[in-house]
This record gives C-alpha cells, sequence and structure tokens, in this order.
C-alpha cells in the first residue's frame, strides 16, 4: 500500500469478525457489527500544536489498536476497506 495521510490521520484495516456465533450460528452481512479492531497501516507526520511545534503521533505502523464505534470514513482500495480516521478517535493500543 503506498498511502501517507496528512496531519493526525491513521489509515487502518479493520479486523474481520468471526461469521459465526458460538453457538454456530451464520451471521448474515447485514447483522454483523462494524468492527472496532484493526490494525495500523500507515500514520500521518503528527498534529500541528497553536505554538507552530510538530507533536508526533503516539500509533505506529503495524500495531493493533482499538477505536471508536462510528468514527472515520471507510475506503475500498484494490478490494481491501481500510479506515481512515484521526488519532483521537483511536482509544487504545492492544499489547501482544
Amino acid at each position: 500500500m503506498n498511502l501517507r495521510p496528512l496531519g493526525d490521520r491513521v489509515v487502518i484495516k479493520p479486523v474481520e469478525r468471526e461469521e459465526r456465533t458460538k453457538s454456530g450460528i451464520v451471521l448474515p452481512d447485514t447483522a454483523k457489527e462494524r468492527p472496532q479492531e484493526g490494525r495500523v497501516e500507515a500514520v500521518g507526520t503528527g498534529r500541528r500544536l497553536d505554538s507552530g511545534e510538530l507533536q508526533p503521533l503516539e500509533v505506529q505502523e503495524g500495531q493493533r489498536v482499538l477505536f471508536a464505534k462510528y468514527s472515520g470514513t471507510e475506503f475500498k482500495i484494490d478490494n481491501e476497506e481500510y479506515l481512515f480516521l484521526r488519532e483521537p478517535d483511536v482509544l487504545a493500543v492492544v499489547e501482544e
């Protein structure tokens, strides 16, 4: 992927949810919830503070993160779905 988000934006590839419940029922696409977990694919340069200083982002490429449910903008690039969101919408980094 050759994307470079601007400012404090982050590109995330959402992790697909299981298509079956614990009891084995297959869920149709319409019943699935939007994923809230994903892997960071690219990060911007950082946020520009009022003083003009550039504050680097806390998240890094390759990290697994949790993000707000209805945040960001979805894009499909080369048949892959990505989510573009601002760093404040990233809630946590999942330590593995």
